[in-house]
């Protein structure tokens, strides 16, 4: 059994992990096409969303893309700017407003999915340097082109920038420190995944209404978890997309977003019934004045198919 496991990752990445340079817009916006939305949460990032945006109306109008959407929970001018481009924007707690304000990154990509009308949604980061379009054509591509691929996660190197100094390699800690090693332990049928982290990915929407989302910093790695389950391992690709650069956080802020990736992952292990619950909800981080406590934000939407007004 062991081996047929070992063998399925191995065999995995050649068959079901591409380069975005496989596909072009041509092909993807051949006609007939599954209708495409494209969604970006946000959260103060009117430094680098407008060049974003810029690039999917671009595809848009080029025939691609059939809805843009801007969840935004900032405070910062980011709506102003997504709207200057084009973009159709929502505060995030003004989406299923009867279940109150939204609670981080998770919950606004739940609640988002009650407005993205494409057969296909795409999430992507809202807060990426040297974005282009291959981000969001190469995370299509495989979807388009292979009816049997439901879900799709980019990957791609992340150099490690400090002040003035960028290192080529070393960004991704909690993913090499947290995920992977989880990962391998738990559910080594995905050690393969490039960036089990990576907030770039395309799906089907009848998967993504079939899902539940964590709240928190959580949510890449459970969506992932819980469309393996739905879909397995044929069902799941990823693309490579280069490079992409993006603020680092220091390392004290990183042991909560840690502990919200372990949380999700090891919520899922119980729930197989592979670990005895139940699971905390306080991270003890040293700060200034010794330690201190915080909440994870590890509650969970339920996939959005079971709302009555979802039916």
């Amino acid at each position: 059994m062991l081996w047929l496991m070992f063998n399925a990752v191995r065999s995995w990445p050649a068959t079901n992990s591409f380069s975005h340079r496989q596909f072009s817009l041509e092909t993807l916006a051949r006609e007939p096409r599954p209708t495409i939305s494209v969604c970006l949460p946000a959260r103060n990032e009117a430094a680098t969303i407008g060049p974003i945006l810029e690039q999917l109306v671009l595809l848009a109008e080029r025939g691609l893309i059939d809805q843009i959407v801007v969840v935004d929970g900032s405070s910062d001018g980011t709506a102003d700017v997504a709207r200057s481009v084009g973009a159709q924007v929502h505060d995030q707690d003004e989406l299923l407003p009867e279940l109150g304000p939204a609670i981080g990154k998770g919950d606004a990509m739940w609640r988002a999915l009650s407005v993205l009308t494409g057969e296909l949604v795409c999430f992507l980061d809202a807060d990426s340097g040297h974005f282009g379009a291959h981000f969001l054509i190469g995370l299509l591509g495989p979807l388009v082109c292979d009816p049997a691929i439901s879900f799709v996660k980019g990957f791609y190197r992340r150099p490690f920038r400090l002040g003035d100094v960028t290192f080529p390699h070393g960004g991704g800690r909690v993913t090499e420190l947290t995920a992977r090693p989880l990962l391998n332990l738990f559910y080594p049928e995905l050690a393969a995944v490039e960036q089990p982290l990576a907030g770039e990915i395309a799906a089907r929407r009848s998967l993504l209404v079939r899902l539940p989302f964590v709240s928190g910093y959580g949510v890449d790695i459970a969506l992932l978890l819980d469309a393996y389950g739905a879909v397995g391992i044929r069902g799941l690709a990823q693309v490579d997309l280069d490079l992409r650069q993006n603020a680092h956080q220091p390392l004290h802020d990183l042991g909560p977003m840690a502990f919200a990736v372990l949380h999700a992952v090891a919520s899922r292990v119980e729930r197989d019934g592979r670990l005895r619950g139940p699971l905390p909800e306080t991270f003890l981080a040293r700060g200034e004045n010794g330690l201190q406590a915080s909440t994870s934000s590890s509650f969970e939407r339920p996939p959005l198919a079971t709302l009555p007004s979802a039916a």
